[in-house]
């Protein structure tokens, strides 16, 4: 197999990876090595969507625990004993446009100043006539723990996750099923859609609609199971603790 390696400190790791037997190309590779944290992943799959990915964290910024070390991985990725895992998409089509996000798609208010006012249906049925806030947040499974998590405080395991940031009023978050649809419509705007971590995203005008729904199409991650077990988590919030101290 031939494998690409990604990340901004990726050159930390190459040569360890080649010691490993682990041939590094960046011409049809079968696999992505993205060395970073959630953010790398996220911009690698969009860059190179239906490659399959083997995350692994940046030590610079995440300690890892001895039993994923690095070397450890290595061995594992050279063996073929990594676990792979299947992530549904989501898209969001707007204006003509559409989007695909692991995480999240999000409809925020463009201008920061002023709230978005927007109705949401689901499946062609009405659930809110107008929310005024800075947005509406929809999330995948993999992404119930990231921004969604942060509206919310709760995580999901099925469905799709639907959450209302800073509305004025009290709007009920959601889980839904999977095969649902989500049409957000703009009444006071415009509004922008944006998937994941994507800097480009889609103006929705005044009385424009948003469609929001799973899309078909997959992401293939290797060792996501490993990408953080609970003491590599425990050790990187016990270092972000010490740099934070006087």
């Amino acid at each position: 197999m031939k494998f690409m390696l990604t990340g901004r400190y990726s050159g930390d790791i190459r040569g360890q990876l080649l010691q490993n037997g682990i041939e590094l190309s960046e011409n049809d590779p079968d696999m992505i090595i993205v060395y970073g944290g959630d953010g790398s992943l996220l911009g690698a799959e969009r860059d190179y969507p239906g490659i399959p990915k083997f995350p692994i964290r940046d030590i610079r910024k995440a300690p890892l625990c001895p039993e994923h070390a690095h070397e450890i991985q290595f061995k594992r990725l050279a063996e073929g004993s990594l676990k792979s895992t299947e992530l549904r998409k989501l898209s969001g089509t707007a204006c003509g446009k559409t989007l695909y996000a692991l995480n999240d798609i999000l409809i925020h208010n463009y201008e920061r100043v002023s709230a978005l006012r927007y109705s949401v249906c689901i499946d062609s049925e009405n659930y809110v006539s107008e929310v005024v806030g800075d947005g509406a947040c929809v999330s995948t499974v993999h992404g119930s723990t990231a921004y969604y998590r942060s509206i919310t405080h709760s995580i999901f395991r099925t469905g799709i996750g639907l959450a209302f940031s800073n509305s004025t009023e009290l709007t009920n978050h959601l889980v839904i099923p999977e095969e649902s649809e989500i049409r957000i419509g703009i009444k006071r705007g415009p509004g922008l859609l944006v998937g994941d971590n994507n800097p480009d995203g889609i103006l929705i005008p005044e009385g424009e609609s948003a469609i929001i729904r799973m899309s078909s199409m997959n992401a293939i991650i290797y060792g996501l199971d490993i990408f953080m077990c609970p003491e590599c988590r425990r050790l990187r919030h016990s270092r972000k603790y010490r740099d934070c101290r006087p």
